[in-house]
């Protein structure tokens, strides 16, 4: 299970437990209002307890009883029957919706709300895009319109869309490619004579330019320089540009932007492709 995926599943359980505690904090507080205001009201309509008197306490009880058979007497008390209490009708606010309890529960339910917004919108967040655009699969077009481009103009086929540059790959270069320990999944790609490679330098991030003088891509953030399949020839960068891999069905090109391969190693040049004119940035000496 995927890092993203538990931290969501924790997220939602911490929101469910923190509704549930405010819910019970609040349900506990109501019960307990009630609970003093019936008590309060049922002393003062007793008919027991002499109407504003207090209440006897079971020592003053025990007293009375001490006193009365320290007095010699044996003779029971006739106690009359009290007459039943008078009905009374319940107050509506005790039995219906206080507007305490109207304002707590309001509250309890905003922040449940709130929560809940909050939590859907991480799980947003974090879960895997499933549709189009970054992060899935795209189709860049057909692979032969994409080389004749390519072909035409001098330039790597940039998809915004999917922030990646699809350049041709020769196909003689394939079993190098193999020997340097290229993924699996980008000889496919090469095999059909195109890599997809992503435009970020992996040195800070910078969004990579092509040089049509050079034919390389060169940073302008920091001088770092790549071949035209992305290998790294100089400049700080730690590799090569990462890629994305690559498929061919039916003649069209996708692409899968859910799956960032990190770059060849520093002195890898399967292509053998040199500067071929002026530099567009500085540094030109291989590291």
């Amino acid at each position: 299970m995927e890092s993203s995926t538990i931290l969501a599943i924790a997220i939602a359980v911490l929101v469910a437990l923190a509704v549930l505690v405010l819910a019970t904090n609040t349900r506990r507080r109501d019960v307990h209002a009630v609970s003093r205001e019936t008590r309060k009201k049922d002393r003062s309509d007793s008919p027991f307890l002499g109407g504003e008197g207090e209440v006897p306490t079971g020592r003053d009880v025990e007293r009375a009883a001490v006193l009365e058979r320290r007095g010699g007497s044996t003779a029971l008390v006739t106690v009359d029957a009290a007459p039943p209490a008078p009905w009374t009708p319940p107050d509506p606010e005790v039995v219906g919706v206080t507007r305490r309890q109207f304002f707590n529960r309001s509250i309890v339910t905003m922040m449940g709300l709130s929560l809940s917004g909050f939590g859907a919108a991480v799980l947003a967040f974090l879960w895997p895009q499933l549709g189009s655009g970054f992060g899935s699969k795209i189709t860049a077009g057909n692979l032969d319109d994409i080389i004749s481009t390519v072909r035409d103009t001098r330039q790597p086929f940039y998809v915004a869309v999917g922030r990646f540059y699809v350049v041709p790959y020769p196909t003689s270069a394939v079993p190098k490619a193999e020997a340097a320990g290229y993924s699996p999944s980008l000889i496919s790609g090469m095999e059909q004579g195109v890599v997809a490679l992503y435009q970020k330098c992996p040195h800070l991030g910078c969004r990579v330019p092509w040089c049509d003088t050079s034919q390389w891509f060169e940073c302008g953030c920091h001088g770092s320089q790549y071949n035209r399949a992305g290998e790294k020839k100089a400049g700080p960068a730690p590799r090569g540009m990462d890629h994305f891999p690559v498929e061919v069905n039916g003649g069209s090109v996708v692409v899968d932007t859910g799956i960032q391969i990190q770059g060849a190693p520093i002195g890898t040049n399967t292509t053998g492709q040199e500067a071929e004119g002026p530099h567009c940035v500085g540094g030109s000496s291989e590291h």
